[in-house]
């Protein structure tokens, strides 16, 4: 995989939309950072890999990802369901006060298909329970990415620096990912340690996909 990526520019929280569901389309004390507009690439991507099995998902009791709440992109044929995909977490890439991580979707079937918008994202425990609300979608135009098999697709998630930010915070188990448009989750394993829950600076970002270097 190539060793970098394109960051989607972030803008403060007071811009962002509501809650993220995968679509299509679409405190406490002072002495927090203050959150940037922008954020730097990851060198590479040294995460862990999910791939849909046969184990039952573990359920957030919060809300799942969920599918697109709307706007038809015409590519319905030619959408990447999630048993096609495969889903990395890259390796962190910190900087000005923030945590900085690019979900990555790679095409792992026969055929080429397409990814458009934003996707599902939630942080849970080892019981399958959410830990804090959704991440809220950073304003970004929609292109739609096609992947011819191997190639691949990126979206970033950020937060603020838990340590710095004072955020109240949790330890995952995993972070649920749904695809844009579908229902079923890929589930990476989270040993990147805390993230933010609650409280001060706790928003977690996440971005539209972009192409990815093999795309």
């Amino acid at each position: 995989m190539a060793n970098t990526y394109r960051w989607a520019p972030l803008v403060s929280a007071l811009a962002l939309l509501g809650l993220l569901t995968a679509c299509g389309d679409g405190g406490d004390s002072a002495s927090a950072p203050e959150t940037l507009p922008g954020t730097a690439a990851p060198a590479t991507s040294d995460g862990t890999t999910a791939t849909p099995s046969d184990e039952p998902t573990p359920t957030p009791t919060s809300s799942t990802p969920s599918p697109a709440a709307g706007t038809a992109t015409g590519d319905g044929g030619t959408r990447c369901h999630t048993s096609e995909l495969e889903a990395t977490l890259g390796r962190n890439d910190p900087g000005a006060g923030q945590e900085n991580f690019p979900l990555i979707l790679t095409n792992t079937s026969s055929r080429t298909c397409t990814v458009h918008g934003y996707p599902g994202a939630a942080f849970v425990d080892a019981s399958g329970k959410q830990l804090g609300p959704d991440p809220k979608r950073t304003p970004g135009t929609a292109t739609t990415v096609k992947l011819a098999p191997g190639q691949n697709t990126w979206s970033g998630i950020t937060f603020a620096n838990p340590e710095i930010s004072g955020a109240r915070t949790a330890n995952p188990d995993a972070l649920l990912v749904t695809p844009p448009d579908e229902r079923d989750p890929l589930k990476i394993s989270w040993s990147a340690g805390e993230v933010p829950v609650s409280g001060n600076e706790s928003t977690v970002f996440i971005t539209v996909f972009d192409r990815g270097p093999g795309a």
